[in-house]
């Protein structure tokens, strides 16, 4: 069930993608960590939780601020830009120890990425590279809606071509009642890539007992 959570961009509903899947392993009886090589945008919470809150939250790890997120930054921007604002470069190596600290700690490790799968972490380690690096299947987070195509396959082909396996595409938020178009998406990604779709409604986040599994069924 371990897993590498991308997107096919920002805002796209990672962190919450991520938080169901430590949820669902955590419930089931299985140790959860959870890992984000870097946060930003933290100036603009005001008293909203943060992903790597959220992710701990989740999951009930007992993992610290530094061993899920070793960077974090208050603007809203690329990794790479806000470590150069603070004065710092993300060190590619932390990520990849703190991270294999959290798998060796659990039996299950989520690490979900930043933005989509090529942003970068510095300007010559992408996500893609610590995705490679970690080694777990990924899954894609997309939006349901009018894009998705492109963005998603786009996604998936960046994915294989790094050599790593997408395990699947979970659409979110996904209606109650889908109209055409995004039923189609679903479809046509299914068939196009071909890859495992699964879908997610809107959740309240306050109430993890209210949410759904998300068992995509890891070895």
């Amino acid at each position: 069930m371990s897993c590498f959570v991308t997107g096919t961009g920002t805002e796209v509903g990672k962190s919450v993608v991520a938080a169901v899947v430590a949820h669902t392993a955590a419930a089931a009886g299985r140790s959860v960590a959870v890992f984000k090589p870097a946060v930003s945008g933290l100036d603009e919470l005001e008293g909203v939780e943060a992903d790597h809150e959220l992710l701990r939250r989740a999951s009930g790890s007992k993992q610290s601020d530094d061993e899920i997120a070793p960077y974090r930054y208050g603007p809203a921007v690329s990794p790479h830009l806000a470590a150069e604002l603070a004065g710092e470069a993300i060190d590619p190596a932390l990520l990849r120890e703190r991270a294999r600290a959290g798998a060796a700690s659990a039996d299950v490790l989520v690490a979900e990425g930043v933005g989509g799968f090529l942003v970068p972490l510095t300007r010559d380690y992408l996500i893609r590279d610590f995705a490679v690096d970690l080694g777990l299947p990924v899954v894609i987070v997309a939006s349901p809606g009018l894009g998705t195509i492109n963005h998603t396959l786009l996604t998936i082909e960046a994915v294989r071509g790094a050599g790593l396996s997408a395990r699947a595409v979970v659409l979110t938020p996904w209606p109650d009642d889908p109209d055409e178009l995004e039923r189609s998406n679903r479809s046509t990604i299914a068939e196009l890539a071909p890859i495992e779709i699964a879908t997610l409604t809107p959740l309240d986040l306050a109430d993890p007992d209210s949410w759904p599994e998300l068992d995509l069924s890891f070895p």
